[in-house]
């Protein structure tokens, strides 16, 4: 285990049961541009996770924690950099015997998804990268961006516009024919 691995992972076995456990973890750049590569950010600014592990009962830990990060992703309409600031909590319940999932392909997820397996070992750095990867913006536009309309057909068609795909578009139009049509 080198020295980053000393900081970023917790043997849970060793921690005092009795015992509240407080970490922050604000890593270099270096590591923040490991972690904006591997996440596919043009920048990553700002991270760090706070937080306690609290022990609950002989053995599982609660995880309460916040997010703090500031990204920089491509705009999904021009590719311009687009900065987001992001402020999370983040909650895990950590048992020694999690509930059986149901193993149907169609089956309900239970009400409580911050319970996961007890780990020997928590990586917290592991952690806040997946933290962060699921409070990233999905689809991040540039301010003033104007909406990309994609249209697909063969050479020769006529492309299908998306206003022509709503069943109720024509409507309106076919309404006020009609009126027209009346008043005629």
């Amino acid at each position: 285990m080198d020295e980053r691995d000393a900081t970023t992972k917790i043997r849970l076995a060793a921690l005092r049961s009795g015992g509240v456990h407080d970490f922050r973890l604000e890593p270099d750049a270096e590591v923040r541009a490991e972690i904006a590569g591997e996440l596919d950010l043009l920048g990553l600014k700002k991270l760090r996770l706070e937080g306690r592990l609290v022990p609950e009962g002989k053995s599982d830990w609660r995880l309460d924690a916040m997010l703090g990060a500031t990204v920089v992703q491509p705009c999904v309409a021009t590719l311009a950099p687009v900065t987001t600031r992001i402020d999370a909590e983040v909650a895990r319940s950590y048992v020694a015997e999690p509930p059986e999932m149901p193993e149907a392909e169609e089956a309900e997820i239970p009400e409580d998804d911050t319970i996961e397996p007890l780990p020997a070992v928590l990586d917290l750095q592991a952690l806040m990268i997946e933290a962060l990867a699921l409070n990233l913006p999905m689809y991040p536009r540039a301010e003033g961006a104007a909406p990309v309309e994609e249209t697909f057909a063969e050479d020769g068609v006529e492309p299908i516009r998306e206003e022509e795909t709503k069943p109720f578009a024509g409507l309106a139009a076919l309404r006020a024919q009609m009126k027209d049509d009346g008043e005629g």
